[in-house]
Order: C-alpha cells, then sequence, then structure tokens
C-alpha cells in the first residue's frame, strides 16, 4: 500500500450521538507518533461546540491493545540526533492533549481493551469515564528504560490507596482489569465481547439518564483482584523516603514477592527510580492534573536534555536488545542524598501551557 492510500492512523467518525476516535496503528499496538497526537487533538477541538456529537469514545485498532505508549525508539532516534526541539514539541502536544481529555465539556469514554501503557494510560485515564476488559494490561513501565512516568500518571499513581502507587510507579508492574478498578486507573469492568454493543448503545440509545448509566448496563464484577493480599508488605516498603531504604525494607519482608521486587529494583536505574519516587510524591500533594503534568514535564525534559539514562535505556531494552544497560550512577548506593532534586528543579527552555 502506498503512503498516500494508506489508512490514517487515528479513524475519526461519528456514530448517532457518538464521537469515535480509533488508534489505527495496530501493527505498533497503536503507539502514539506526533500525526497521531495532532489527530485527536483536532478531532476534539472539531466536536467541543458540535451539537450532533453528545459523548466521545476513544479505542484502540486491532486485538492486542489499545495502545502500546509513546514512540520510544522515534524518541531515541531525536535525541540522538540533537532534535530536542522535535521532541520538546512531542511532549507538550501530548499533554496539552491529556489535559484536553481531563477537561473536556462533553463526556469522554475510554477503552482500555489489551495493552494500554505509557502514553495509553495518559489518553485512557484522565476520560470521564474509563472501561477495562479481561484482556486489559496497564502499566507505567517508564522506569525499565532509565525514565519516569508522565502524560500525567504520576497523578494517577499519586492517587492509588496505600502505597501502591509507588510500586507500580517505580516497578513498571502491570495491572489487569480487576487491578486497574480497585487502584482508580478505570471506573468499570466491561467483558470485551460486550464492547460492540456497548458503542452501539451510546451512540443510539435514547436514554437520558447519560452515558454512566448505559455503561452500567454492561458492567460486570471482575475476579477479585489479589493486589490486597500483598497491601502490608507493599505499604512498609514504598513508605520509605528513599530508593535506598526501600530495597532495604523488601529485603526484610517475609513474602517472597518483596525479595523479588528488591530484585527488579536493583536491576533498574537508579536515577530514573529516584525521580520517579520525588515525582510521585509531589504529584500526591498538588492541586490538579495540570500542576502533576507540569511537573513531569520538567523532568521528562532534564532526561532529553541532560541525562544519558533515557538514551541508554532505550537502547539496551529496544535498539540494540542487549538487556545490558550502562546507568549513570550504576547502583542505587551511589545515589546522592536528594536524587530527585535535580530533575525536579529543572527549567526547560520552553513552558508546558
Amino acid at each position: 500500500m502506498t503512503e498516500s492510500s494508506a489508512a490514517p492512523r487515528v479513524l475519526v467518525r461519528t456514530e448517532g450521538a457518538l464521537g469515535r476516535l480509533t488508534l489505527n496503528r495496530p501493527e505498533a499496538i497503536n503507539a502514539l507518533d506526533p500525526g497521531m497526537i495532532q489527530l485527536l487533538t483536532q478531532a476534539l477541538e472539531n466536536w467541543r461546540h458540535d451539537t450532533d456529537v453528545q459523548i466521545v469514545v476513544i479505542d484502540g485498532a486491532g486485538e492486542r491493545g489499545m495502545c502500546a505508549g509513546g514512540d520510544v525508539r522515534g524518541l531515541h532516534a531525536q535525541i540522538v540526533a540533537g532534535r530536542t526541539e522535535e521532541t520538546t514539541e512531542f511532549f507538550r502536544a501530548e499533554y496539552a492533549l491529556n489535559a484536553m481529555i481531563a477537561e473536556y465539556p462533553k463526556p469522554i469514554v475510554s477503552v482500555a481493551d489489551g495493552i494500554t501503557m505509557g502514553g495509553g494510560v495518559g489518553l485512557a485515564g484522565h476520560a470521564a469515564i474509563r472501561i477495562v476488559t479481561e484482556r486489559s494490561k496497564l502499566a507505567m513501565p517508564e522506569t525499565r528504560i532509565g525514565f519516569t512516568p508522565d502524560v500525567g500518571g504520576t497523578w494517577l499513581l499519586g492517587r492509588m490507596p496505600g502505597r501502591f502507587g509507588e510500586y507500580f510507579g517505580l516497578t513498571g508492574s502491570t495491572m489487569n482489569g480487576a487491578d486497574a478498578v480497585l487502584l482508580g486507573f478505570a471506573d468499570h469492568f466491561v467483558p470485551s465481547d460486550r464492547l460492540d454493543a456497548l458503542r452501539e448503545a451510546l451512540a443510539y440509545r435514547a436514554d437520558p439518564t447519560g452515558p454512566a448509566e448505559i455503561v452500567l448496563l454492561f458492567d460486570e464484577t471482575p475476579e477479585p483482584s489479589a493486589l490486597p493480599a500483598s497491601r502490608d508488605w507493599i505499604d512498609r516498603a514504598f513508605s520509605a523516603d528513599t530508593i535506598t531504604e526501600i530495597v532495604s525494607r523488601l529485603r526484610s519482608e517475609e513474602a517472597a514477592d518483596a525479595a523479588t521486587t528488591a530484585d527488579l529494583l536493583e536491576s533498574l536505574a537508579p536515577t530514573g527510580l529516584a525521580v520517579t519516587l520525588d515525582a510521585i510524591r509531589e504529584a500526591r500533594r498538588l492541586p490538579n492534573l495540570r500542576a502533576a503534568l507540569e511537573g513531569e514535564y520538567r523532568r521528562v525534559m532534564w532526561f532529553v536534555t541532560r541525562h544519558p539514562d533515557l538514551v541508554e535505556g532505550i537502547r539496551a531494552q529496544l535498539i540494540d536488545k542487549d538487556r545490558n544497560p550502562k546507568w549513570n550512577p550504576a547502583t542505587i548506593a551511589e545515589l546522592p542524598s536528594d536524587a530527585g532534586a535535580e530533575a525536579r528543579d529543572f527549567v526547560p527552555e520552553h513552558s508546558l501551557f
């Protein structure tokens, strides 16, 4: 298929009262590129005052997932080539879209069916009505590449019960649909085989009670999350002030998963962990999503322009795939006392909003 005849990477259409936005890059699990951000933003702007569109649904094409995140290979290429202006504009446009979704005057329904991670959570996690399924796999896995959660992820992580926010933010672990509802990353669990009927009901049902009540007709109770059984040791360990102390507390816990978690943290980028811990705790104290996005933007641009671990993490995981990153510093023990300060206080050349 030639470029000119290729299908657009976001399908924009209306069905009855419904505006539908479908990410359409299934070969890459709908990973976001700048053009997709622009198409989503433009469609939402066009529908803002369109009286025919009463509800918006955001979902993803294909069976694998709604959105695997941003195009980090493209990010790596930009940074290595010194094209930081392009990187800056991508993040500014993406975060503006995240804020628009949260503040949109009409109900937005997100369908996080399948893999929904990183930038996908930025689209799904701030919608008015957030749906997951039995296939959902949600995560903020940025620390796995020496980076830090963004797209408003720290805002969501900071509002999880107990210290699950620190746990999921630092480890990059995956939530299933039941976990996501329990932890506030989603609102409703709808079996995947009922999604088409749900979308049709949202489009054509002449029901004055609104979309939330329509979704409840399709909502089911999932199998209980296994997370509550781990809450005690997670709360004890991840309430510590520093990454070093978190690992130390994990080593003293009897739960087998605690030792495995300590091993995982010791394999990740120390700087990314320290910046992430600082960001989640800052976001927990902030008044709104926009403030959290601004905090994330400072940290992200610090990694892009000042610290080598992001480029090194992408190289090791996705470019060379040697799984042998050389972090700076190499170990958690080498972290300075306030390792998150430099990223927290960084002032980007261009403001976010």
